[in-house]
C-alpha cells in the first residue's frame, strides 16, 4: 500500500488510532467479476462454510472449474437446485450468466468504467444488489473509493469507534459526513475499520 494513503486516512485521528492497531489483511482479487458475482449470490444469508460447500458442489458439475455463463445459462434448474441453490437463488446465479452472454467479451475490461458505471451495468440484474457491486467494486476490481454506508459491519464498526447514535438514513448521513474526510481512500478505511471489529473492536488509546 502507497504511503500517500495512511498519510491521508491518519488525519482522521480515531482512524489513526485503528491504523496504529490493527494490521490490514491483504486482498487477493480474482480480477473475475462475473465469478464473484456467483460466489456473492451464493453466500446470502448463509455461512461461509455452507456457502463454501455449495459453490464447490456447483464447480464440481463442471470438472472442477467455473461455469462459463453458457454453460451455467445452459444447465437445468434443478440441477442447480440439486447442488443446494434455493430456487431464487438458481434463478440468480443465471441471471448473471445471462448478462455475460449477452453482452460478450468487452464485459470483461470493467478498467474502462467508473464506479458509477459499473453500479449502473451490474444493478441491472435481478439477484444483484447495491451492496453486492459494491463488494465487487472494492474486493474485485479493487477501486480505492467505495463507501458501503449499508453494509452492516461498517455501521456498527462507525457507531463503536465514532459513538454515532443515529439509525437509519440520519446514520448513513452521518457516516457519509465523517467519510468525506477518507476521500479518495474510502475503501482501505472500511476495510480498516472491518479488520477492527474481526479483532474483537480492538479498543483504542
Amino acid at each position: 500500500m502507497h504511503s500517500s494513503v495512511k498519510a491521508k486516512l491518519k488525519k482522521d485521528p480515531i482512524m489513526a488510532n485503528i491504523i496504529e492497531k490493527v494490521i490490514l489483511p491483504d486482498n487477493t482479487s480474482s480480477g473475475n467479476v462475473y465469478q464473484d458475482l456467483i460466489r456473492s449470490i451464493t453466500g446470502q444469508q448463509l455461512s461461509v462454510k455452507v456457502a463454501r460447500v455449495i459453490f464447490n458442489r456447483l464447480i464440481n458439475l463442471y470438472d472442477g472449474l467455473i461455469p462459463t455463463p453458457h454453460q451455467l445459462y445452459d444447465t437445468e434448474h434443478e440441477i442447480l437446485r440439486s447442488v443446494g441453490y434455493s430456487n431464487q437463488k438458481a434463478n440468480y446465479i443465471r441471471n448473471v450468466a445471462s448478462f455475460f452472454l449477452e453482452r460478450g467479451q468487452e464485459y470483461e475490461e470493467w478498467s474502462q468504467y467508473s464506479d458509477e458505471d459499473v453500479m449502473k451495468e451490474l444493478i441491472q440484474i435481478k439477484g444483484v444488489g447495491k451492496w453486492t457491486v459494491e463488494m465487487v467494486l472494492m474486493f474485485t476490481l479493487e477501486r480505492p473509493d467505495i463507501m458501503p454506508v449499508d453494509d452492516l459491519g461498517i455501521q456498527m464498526g462507525m457507531k463503536h469507534y465514532y459513538g454515532l447514535t443515529e439509525e437509519k438514513k440520519a446514520l448513513k448521513e452521518k457516516m457519509l459526513k465523517i467519510g468525506e474526510s477518507w476521500r479518495p481512500y474510502r475503501t482501505y478505511a472500511c476495510r480498516w475499520i472491518w479488520a477492527a471489529k474481526d479483532n474483537n473492536n480492538v479498543a483504542l488509546s
